[in-house]
């Protein structure tokens, strides 16, 4: 009666998990399973193919063909195995369920310009796989025999761009050749937008040593090292901000028309005929890149597929340009600043003005809220950005702001970031002898 009992509640759990899929329920089932089978490899597989964790009968095929080469004590070592990582799958896709509803519902309630209580996030973290292991050398086999048949995959080569194929776009579709000073100059220009934007020496250094480690260079490309040139793009991020392909789109069709009139003014009081013509042919490329910005509905999805195209990488070399490259960056983090304002914040430190440049500006106003501080930031980035950024995981917001505080300050000692914190105080210097005079 009780052997019957368990396989009632075998079929029974497994029923429920066909039928709810990976939900809570699921979990249970999986753990049911486990307990109340021996040797039952039919109810793995039937886990699988109902929870669409592999492709079906070819899986089911895969699995039951690797069992019948074990033996007695491997595959028994196996099937525990392969339950715990089916549970702990179900247990994560579960809680990230949680996490994307309670997000939903405070998209909901900021649409409808309420508060947030304690209970519309998740306190919890993801759950971490504590099950069996699997010896190495069977979990080689496995591996091995699942993947027979499948075509060799190819040693993986970025794909992104990287700076010059930024530069040839600019070249092919707008004739823009991006003005390269050096870049102490380059520093000084940044600093002093910075500081007419509002910004402050601290928040704008901090920044900077975040961003490019403290030795970031104008035309640094995430990914490679700004002195060694080594390396491959991780991302389209560029220049003392690292602002992305789509930034670059969403500020010139935003801004365009401002940095024209500057480059006019700047024209017309050029000292020589070679200066005024770089800056004409720079406002003809400008305007046909204000076109191109504003060729698509401003949206930021559509700013990201743009940012795709060979059309749309050509505007990003506008940040290394020594005219437009600090006018575009430090409107980007003035944005940030200005936001927060509005919203009652007037002082950021520059760890507070990058983690909503992290998390995304609204997200990152609402992670400095009380009620938000102590909640994981998995209430806060996708599970993809969760799993891939390691500043991020297993911290809460209030830790999250304090890593980035951190490290900051570790790298806000490095030689680039002390060449830029000696150029601000040669300005305010510069500032205060205008003035006292």
């Amino acid at each position: 009666m009780r052997a019957k009992g368990c396989q009632d509640r075998r079929r029974a759990s497994i029923f429920q998990y066909v039928s709810k899929k990976i939900s809570n329920n699921a979990v249970v089932a999986v753990s049911v399973a486990r307990r109340c089978t021996r040797g039952l490899l039919a109810a793995g597989l039937a886990l699988v193919l109902a929870a669409g964790l592999a492709e079906g009968a070819h899986a089911r095929s895969k699995v039951k063909g690797f069992a019948s080469t074990l033996t007695q004590t491997e595959r028994k070592a196996f099937e525990k195995w392969y339950f715990a990582q089916l549970a702990h799958d179900a247990a994560l896709d579960s809680y990230w369920r949680t996490v994307e509803r309670k997000r939903g519902v405070r998209r909901a309630l900021r649409r409808k310009g309420r508060p947030f209580k304690a209970r519309h996030y998740v306190t919890g973290y993801p759950p971490r796989y504590d099950g069996p292991t699997l010896a190495p050398d069977l979990l080689e086999r496995w591996r091995s025999f699942r993947n027979r048949g499948r075509p060799r995959r190819e040693k993986r080569t970025s794909t992104l761009p990287d700076l010059a194929d930024f530069l040839s776009a600019a070249r092919r579709h707008y004739r823009f050749v991006p003005e390269r000073i050096p870049e102490a100059e380059f520093k000084r220009r940044y600093a002093r937008e910075a500081l007419a934007a509002g910004l402050t020496k601290s928040q704008v250094l901090r920044i900077y040593a975040l961003e490019t480690g403290g030795l970031g260079t104008a035309d640094m490309l995430a990914g490679i090292h700004p002195i060694t040139r080594k390396g491959q793009p991780i991302s389209s991020a560029l220049g003392y901000a690292q602002l992305l392909a789509a930034n670059t789109i969403n500020m010139v069709a935003k801004h365009g028309r401002r940095f024209v009139i500057r480059l006019q003014a700047m024209a017309r009081r050029a000292r020589t005929r070679q200066r005024r013509k770089m800056l004409v042919n720079k406002i003809r490329s400008l305007r046909a890149m204000i076109r191109t910005a504003r060729s698509v509905p401003f949206r930021w999805s559509r700013h990201v597929r743009l940012s795709r195209t060979s059309r749309g990488r050509g505007l990003h070399p506008l940040n290394i340009d020594g005219d437009i490259g600090p006018w575009l960056q430090v409107i980007k983090l003035a944005e940030l600043k200005d936001m927060a304002a509005r919203k009652g914040r007037l002082r950021l430190s520059g760890a507070e003005i990058e983690l909503m440049n992290l998390a995304g500006p609204a997200t990152g106003l609402e992670m400095m809220r009380k009620v938000a501080r102590d909640k994981p930031t998995t209430n806060f980035f996708s599970r993809r950005a969760y799993s891939r950024n390691t500043i991020v995981r297993g911290r809460d917001a209030k830790g999250l702001l304090v890593a980035l505080e951190d490290r900051m300050s570790v790298n806000i000692k490095n030689k680039g970031a002390q060449e830029f914190g000696r150029i601000f105080d040669s300005l305010k210097r510069d500032r205060r002898d205008l003035t006292s005079n």
